[in-house]
């Protein structure tokens, strides 16, 4: 069973009275352990696409299963848990807060779960060593640099321990050295924590160092690529 199965899943939205596709008869299946990217244009729909990945929207047709529940016909708050225990999401502007250190950072999506407090800093310090930033565990956001900052949002991401990461543009605010580094903690993610990545993005160089490549245009996809 894929982890990720999708099946003629079709996206519109109403602008006044008229209806706008976004995405027409996508079917695509992810396997656990893939390490992939979606790329298209601006406008093609992969940020919509990626949205009902990470559980955030729904399709308005068709049928999304992760790991074989059917997300379509779950409510809001069951995709919400469903979302909490699966996802990792990883953003292109970090989306830390300021005025705490990495590590009360990293601590956020646990305090949310109530996760007991002496639990929460063991596991966000884990967290930390994953990305290589153990000894930036107390260093506020604005004393860290912008790929430090990346590191600990992927930390973030990884502390519920999940099944799936996805990052949105996730090196679009990060100089090309900086990048290269994000890409290589994500790849040694990928190997030994066994954790599914998909890379939403238009950058050519970074869909260059994924194994697959699915290629999204004007809501449809157009290709899918493997090395």
């Amino acid at each position: 069973m894929p982890l990720i199965a999708m099946e003629n899943l079709r996206k519109v939205y109403l602008a006044g009275t008229v209806e706008v596709a976004a995405l027409e008869d996508i079917s695509l299946t992810i396997e656990s352990g893939e390490f992939l990217a979606i790329m298209g244009p601006s406008g093609s729909g992969k940020s919509t696409l990626m949205n009902i990945l990470g559980c955030l929207d729904v399709p308005t047709s068709g049928k999304y299963c992760l790991s074989g529940e059917d997300v379509s016909s779950l409510n809001r708050d069951q995709r919400a848990d469903l979302r909490n225990r699966k996802i990792g999401f990883v953003f292109q502007g970090f989306n830390l807060l300021p005025r705490i250190d990495a590590v009360q950072n990293v601590e956020l999506p646990l305090i949310y779960g109530r996760v007991k407090k002496s639990l929460r800093e063991e596991n966000a310090e884990e967290a930390l060593r994953l990305v290589g930033l153990s000894d930036r565990a107390h260093h506020l956001p604005s004393q860290l640099s912008g790929g430090q900052q990346q590191r600990v949002a992927i930390a973030r991401a990884l502390v519920n321990k999940p099944e799936i990461i996805l990052a949105d543009e996730p090196t679009g605010n990060l100089d090309t050295k900086t990048s290269e580094e994000i890409m290589v903690v994500f790849r040694s993610l990928n190997q030994t924590q066994r954790i599914t990545f998909v890379l939403v993005t238009h950058d050519s160089e970074i869909g260059e160092m994924t194994d697959r490549k699915i290629l999204i245009r004007d809501g449809r996809i157009e290709g899918d690529l493997r090395r």
